[in-house]
């Protein structure tokens, strides 16, 4: 039986062989060297109410709403997409019908749409998004803002092929 040692040049290339293996993700699983789809918030589908109509802007506007639309897996951007969006706002409540539109994310996935300003319920302020157009997995966001005088806020949306 031959015995090996463990010895610098034998610790160094073992060394250096697992931090390239580790760099190229060989030992990572297929499905985490991509894009993880996003999983829906807790308290995101409050309120909601399917077949919102996309509009131009909610209400009088004064805060925007903004993010993207990317495919699981591969990250593409998704255009054509309905993202739903509601909140409780100056001008009305997160139930009520006048505060729910939808609009579509462009070429780049991206989307954009004027709502009232957000205001705080429940000590938060925050909106709620949806994507529910079924080619991909219902996703249901809600995200908090830092300030209640901020005047934008983002969610971004990575969607799992149904």
């Amino acid at each position: 039986m031959t015995r090996e040692l463990i010895t610098r040049r034998n610790l160094l290339v073992t060394g250096a062989a697992a931090l390239v293996t580790s760099a190229t993700g060989l030992l990572v699983p297929a499905q985490a060297a991509g894009v993880a789809p996003t999983r829906s918030m807790r308290g995101g589908a409050n309120n909601y109410r399917p077949g919102a109509p996309i509009v131009q802007k909610i209400g009088n506007g004064g805060f925007w709403m903004s993010g993207t639309v990317r495919r699981a897996g591969d990250g593409a951007p998704l255009a054509g997409q309905r993202i739903q969006i509601w909140a409780h706002t100056t001008e009305g409540r997160e139930r009520d019908a006048r505060s729910h539109g939808a609009t579509l994310t462009d070429a780049d996935g991206v989307f954009r749409l004027e709502i009232p300003q957000i205001v705080p319920t429940f000590g938060q302020p925050h909106a709620h998004l949806a994507y529910d157009s079924g080619d991909f997995e219902t996703v249901f966001l809600r995200p908090v803002m830092r300030s209640p005088g901020d005047t934008s806020l983002e969610a971004h949306f990575v969607l799992q092929p149904v």
